[in-house]
């Protein structure tokens, strides 16, 4: 009789422990907020009640996506995936990391965790230094449509941060055969430069560090809005700017509700194209964009020119131009590596208070003591 309510009693305790220890849950649970962008668009991070795991949600990671919807559960403390749960799953915080985009890098570099880099896509054009420290050791695993995916897989990766461009990744059924983990990242969607910078907070989650990167993101607008006002508080003239150089037949001008145009008009200046009210860069012909730079006080974001010299030969009929005369030309690739990278296009989505210093440096000089950091005069 004793030794069956022994057994009783173990049972009881084994039945109680499990039970205090259920891990299961299903993904109807995973409805608390976690953490809710306030200027970025298109991803959110959820939780359930009790559990430590947490869900990704990344909507329209793409141009041109409409109403969808990724997901990545990120398992935590050994809870188990919900049952009813179809996309990505990461095991645990992700330590070996493959970025597809130098903006992935950025973020993972905002919060020190650079070191989590083990692959990249074109690893010359690449300016992160601890990168090209290391690129003995970091695996450059080629370009859409020209992966190494045998180098990929010796990696050995935790999740690998994708970009959709007019479409899902050519990677992601590779990636899925080989049972590895992805990720979509869509700051290059966000017009807000806010918005680019806060998705550094996605990439934290997945490297086990949101806190930090929280903390790191909360400084930037702290920064960005006090310049802003600086500005705004000045009650200076806003000069009008003119934007990019020919594409064959083309001109490409920016919406007027574009990360670049937003920048341009938290600088104090007045972007010049205003016909362009959609979400994508609309084409102009050559005479167009002649009136508009004839217009123009200042000319920026002039290709791969260093020189006012190499502008001229790229832009001959342009010569005349009132910025051009004045040698009010600016460009953004005062960053720029030996194959051409330019950091531009990588740190500067986390560092949206630099773009707005330069900017307002080169629109109100006499509010800007600091030297430029992303842009240069050409001369």
């Amino acid at each position: 009789m004793k030794a069956l309510k022994n057994l009783s009693l173990i049972l009881l305790l084994v039945l109680t422990f499990t039970g205090c220890h259920d891990k299961s849950s299903k993904l109807a649970d995973f409805n608390r907020a976690v953490y809710t962008p306030e200027y970025a668009l298109g991803f959110d991070i959820k939780g359930a009640d009790g559990k430590k795991s947490v869900l990704v949600t990344v909507t329209n990671p793409w141009q041109g996506a409409d109403s969808i919807t990724t997901y990545l559960f990120i398992a935590r403390d050994g809870e188990s995936v919900p049952e009813d749960f179809t996309g990505q799953v990461l095991g645990e915080d992700a330590e070996r990391i493959i970025c597809m985009s130098s903006t992935h890098i950025a973020m993972l570099d905002a919060i020190d965790e650079d070191r989590c880099v083990v692959g990249v896509s074109g690893i010359d054009y690449i300016s992160n230094p601890d990168i090209q420290a290391r690129r003995d050791s970091v695996g450059d695993v080629g370009y859409e449509g020209n992966i190494n995916y045998e180098l990929l897989l010796s990696l050995d990766p935790d999740l690998v941060l994708l970009y959709g461009v007019n479409g899902a990744s050519s990677m992601e059924g590779k990636l899925k055969e080989l049972n590895i983990p992805f990720m979509y990242v869509g700051d290059y969607l966000e017009e807000s430069p806010l918005g680019k910078a806060e998705w550094l907070v996605a990439l934290a989650e997945v490297a086990g560090k949101r806190t930090e990167g929280e903390n790191v993101f909360a400084d930037i607008p702290v920064r960005y809005n006090a310049l802003k006002k600086r500005v705004t508080d000045a009650a200076i003239d806003a000069p009008s700017v003119m934007l990019n150089t020919p594409y064959g037949d083309n001109w490409f001008m920016p919406s007027t509700e574009s990360y670049v145009a937003r920048l341009i008009k938290d600088a104090g200046g007045d972007y010049i194209y205003k016909k362009n009210t959609g979400n994508a860069s609309a084409p102009i012909d050559l005479e167009e964009a002649y009136l508009l730079a004839s217009q123009a006080d200042i000319w920026m974001h002039v290709g791969m020119a260093n020189t006012l010299d190499e502008l001229r030969a790229a832009c001959p009929k342009f010569t005349d131009t009132r910025c051009f005369r004045n040698g009010y030309v600016y460009n953004n690739n005062a960053r720029t590596n030996a194959a051409g990278g330019n950091d531009y296009y990588e740190s500067a989505v986390v560092n949206p208070d630099l773009v707005l210093r330069d900017l307002v440096k080169i629109f109100h000089p006499e509010l800007v003591a600091e030297d430029f950091v992303y842009y240069k005069q050409l001369k």
